[in-house]
């Protein structure tokens, strides 16, 4: 009796979580497809533009570029320039998120330390970071510690004032919480803040990712015979605009993947965030 009266098993919840999950594929393409759709006006654009109405040695055309970029492909250019940026991106973004985490944690769990520090890190952000770029020259020669240094500070203050912001939006209720339970700051940090503060810090990592390729690539720009900054400037130099536009491109398209890469490493690292 108890088997022919025992539940039947809902089969809708299942259906509509997959007619759900095939809305959000439909709606990805979409966007994609609009995006591409950007992208192919835009060049249409650029083409008709170019010769036309503006001179080509202005704006160069996209047969040229796509014509650079081909020939530096081709002849080892791209690859072994391109190495070199990215490995200073690399590093000084990873150098200055984790020391703005690191600090932007640090002084924003304690209101003394945040009242104290809070107006230096401040009034040291204001200083243009491309003025940083003669004394890590004078301090470190022209290898690639200096570009590396660059793009760390530029990074650094990004991820400090979002991390900051983050920690001190940290709900109160759940913090006391853990404390009535006996919990160690330690704990409080790991459980309650930094989930917490995981959106802000994406926030921060996502916005700085261009900068950290500015300045990367202004210091190759200022002082270097590598990298993507130095094919910039030297095909300036040599009034090769489609030179220049090339370079422009590989940058955009490199921050476009980076960027990406970090929207998916943010949505695995908050799977358990409602959507």
């Amino acid at each position: 009796m108890s088997e022919l009266t025992a539940p039947v098993p809902d089969l809708g919840g299942g259906e509509s979580r997959w007619s759900e999950g095939r809305a959000r594929r439909r709606r990805r393409l979409t966007i994609w497809a609009a995006r591409l759709l950007l992208v192919l006006v835009f060049i249409a654009i650029w083409g008709i533009t170019s010769g036309r109405i503006v001179d080509d040695f202005y704006i160069s055309s996209p047969g040229d570029v796509a014509d650079q970029l081909w020939e530096w492909t081709t002849d080892g250019t791209l690859t072994s320039n391109l190495s070199v940026t990215l490995q200073e991106l690399i590093l000084g973004f990873l150098m200055g998120a984790v020391g703005g985490m690191v600090l932007g944690v640090a002084v924003g769990l304690g209101r003394f330390a945040s009242e104290v520090i809070e107006p230096f890190v401040q009034a040291a952000y204001s200083v243009p970071k491309i003025a940083l770029m003669p004394l890590f020259i004078v301090w470190f020669g022209i290898g690639m510690l200096p570009k590396v240094l660059l793009a760390a500070v530029s990074v650094f203050f990004i991820v400090f004032f979002t991390t900051f912001a983050g920690v001190r939006e940290v709900d109160a209720n759940f913090v006391n919480v853990l404390r009535v339970m006996g919990a160690k700051r330690t704990a409080i940090v790991r459980k309650v803040v930094l989930p917490s503060t995981l959106t802000w810090i994406f926030a921060g990592l996502t916005i700085s990712v261009p900068q950290a390729f500015t300045g990367a690539v202004a210091g190759e720009i200022l002082v270097s015979n590598e990298g993507i900054g130095y094919l910039v400037q030297t095909s300036a130099t040599n009034f090769n605009t489609a030179g220049v536009f090339a370079g422009l491109t590989v940058i955009v398209v490199v921050a476009a993947i980076l960027g990406g890469l970090l929207k998916v490493a943010e949505a695995r690292a908050m799977r358990w965030k409602a959507a």
